[in-house]
């Protein structure tokens, strides 16, 4: 919408609009604040899990990509030999009770973002409207489970952690406000809050999606690509340098559908139509005109899209994990086994 498309060019800059925004967004502050020092005096409650917890989240309003990093970690994992859950809110879905995510379950009821992850990374996956229910469902139903990924919850504070990984895009901190004025969950850089029994320090890791000068202490960098081959719902498979030689349209329903469509040209395809959808759009009153060329979409996309339109081709997001990373969460998680161990 138009007004959103202002608002959040206004984040970016500390102009009119923003400065406008400003006095709401110290009432915001003050909320945020008196959130934590709850946790943090332990008048609200924080659950400690008996199993590791990675967080990946972000403190930027919108979509960073975090899901495409969460299915890389869960598959890194898993090729280590660490067997591995993950928990999410379902963003989108018309359900809203505690439910685990099967390969076939309807997106309209568990989301399409962690029905994605329990397709591609064949692990457990549960949804709940509080993640902290989705990870004590998850024990209870797979208790060999010896990691949990948390997709999105960095404000949850509820689910205690042993790592964060703030996600960022090349948007940077924008202008440094909170919301509404800035694009800002919550003041960066944290300060450190403690509580008996809980531990909310700082974040260990953070990561960047492309360099941002402005968003300081940004120390690894994911780097993204499309996969060189597209699927339909039928399996069937395509090499996108074909695809350059065909007429095609493409449609997106994520944060940044802008960016998919760049990455398409990028790869060479001329798109004669796109459709820039809200993300986690619904596909049932997308219009698609055959005669605009063939259909490339995302996989989130796809997942709602081929039950009624089958043809379309789903192009892989690739993320390749810093070897740092990897590096990192070996250590940590091998020390976290070893204090376990030795009990």
């Amino acid at each position: 919408m138009r007004w959103q498309h202002k608002l959040t060019q206004a984040w970016m800059h500390k102009g009119a609009l923003a400065r406008v925004l400003w006095p709401v967004s110290c009432v915001f502050a003050g909320l945020v604040k008196l959130r934590q020092s709850l946790y943090a005096l332990g008048w609200l409650k924080s659950h400690k899990l008996p199993v590791p917890v990675i967080v990946v989240g972000n403190v930027m309003a919108g979509g960073v990509g975090k899901t495409p990093i969460v299915m890389a970690l869960a598959n890194d994992l898993r090729s280590q030999g660490w067997r591995v859950g993950v928990v999410s809110r379902g963003y989108g879905r018309r359900t809203n009770d505690v439910r685990e995510v099967l390969p076939n379950s309807n997106p309209s009821h568990v989301g399409d973002e962690p029905l994605l992850i329990a397709q591609k990374c064949n692990i457990p996956v549960f949804v709940a409207p509080r993640r902290v229910q989705a990870a004590q469902a998850l024990l209870a139903a797979h208790g060999d489970t010896q990691i949990i990924l948390c997709d999105d919850g960095l404000q949850h504070m509820a689910l205690q952690r042993d790592i964060e990984l703030c996600v960022f895009d090349e948007r940077g901190l924008g202008n440094g406000w909170l919301l509404p004025a800035g694009p800002l969950r919550e003041p960066w850089p944290r300060r450190a809050l403690t509580q008996s029994g809980a531990n909310f320090e700082l974040p260990v890791l953070r990561l960047e999606i492309f360099t941002a000068a402005n968003a300081p202490n940004l120390a690894l960098k994911v780097t993204r690509h499309l996969s060189t081959h597209a699927f339909r719902a039928d399996g069937q498979t395509v090499a996108l340098s074909q695809l350059a030689q065909r007429k095609t349209q493409a449609l997106a329903g994520i944060g940044k559908p802008e960016a998919f469509f760049a990455m398409l040209r990028q790869a060479g395809l001329t798109l004669q139509h796109t459709q820039a959808l809200a993300d986690h759009a619904a596909m049932d009153k997308v219009q698609i005109d055959p005669a605009l060329g063939e259909v490339v979409c995302t996989e989130k996309d796809a997942l709602k899209l081929w039950s009624q339109y089958p043809l379309a081709w789903a192009v892989p997001l690739e993320i390749d994990l810093p070897q740092k990373l990897i590096q990192v969460l070996d250590k940590r998680l091998h020390a976290y086994r070893s204090a376990v161990l030795n009990g």
